[in-house]
């Protein structure tokens, strides 16, 4: 079932919103290898060091986007995340243009309490916007919806990368 939004989409990008709901698994060859990555992360970001959650949420970009086989993006991690009457700002995705690669940008602590942020939650936003970029890359869509689908990939990327399993998800064909 479509977000309301589908609603006031163009029909082609109703055809593209549709395409992305289809695909609900990214298969990560060797995730099993990236958990070394993903708990040094978990480490460091509990330690608060922003600059060296970075470095370490960049290796593991770079090691999830070379697994799969698209164009590399960088991470970038910030202090204290934006936020207006519309809420917060967790994370942002920013296509790569003029030969820069594409990036994704996290923050590490919340608005209000300026705490830092749970690592799952850390994880998953990085994750979503990393979707993002594989829905240009590796699933050649014109555009990147949230759609279900979407939200299925960013899960399924997050439960092989913690370990957890893919039961009862079904993949199509990118």
């Amino acid at each position: 079932m479509p977000f309301a939004y589908y609603q006031r989409l163009t029909r082609a990008q109703q055809r593209v919103y549709r395409q992305s709901d289809e695909v609900t698994v990214i298969p990560l060859p060797g995730a099993r290898d990236l958990r070394p990555l993903v708990d040094s992360l978990a480490d460091l970001l509990m330690r608060e060091d922003r600059l060296a959650a970075q470095a370490m949420a960049d290796r593991l970009l770079a090691g999830i986007t070379a697994s799969l086989g698209v164009p590399p993006l960088r991470a970038q991690v910030l202090a204290v995340r934006p936020s207006r009457h519309w809420g917060e700002l967790h994370g942002l995705y920013t296509p790569g243009e003029h030969g820069r690669p594409s990036r994704v940008t996290v923050w590490m602590r919340t608005a209000q309490r300026r705490q830092v942020v749970k690592f799952r939650t850390f994880l998953r936003t990085l994750l979503h916007e990393l979707c993002h970029h594989l829905d240009y890359e590796l699933l050649r869509l014109p555009d990147s919806f949230h759609t279900e689908g979407f939200y299925k990939r960013e899960s399924s990327l997050l439960r092989q990368l913690l370990g957890e399993g893919l039961a009862g998800e079904v993949s199509r064909d990118a």
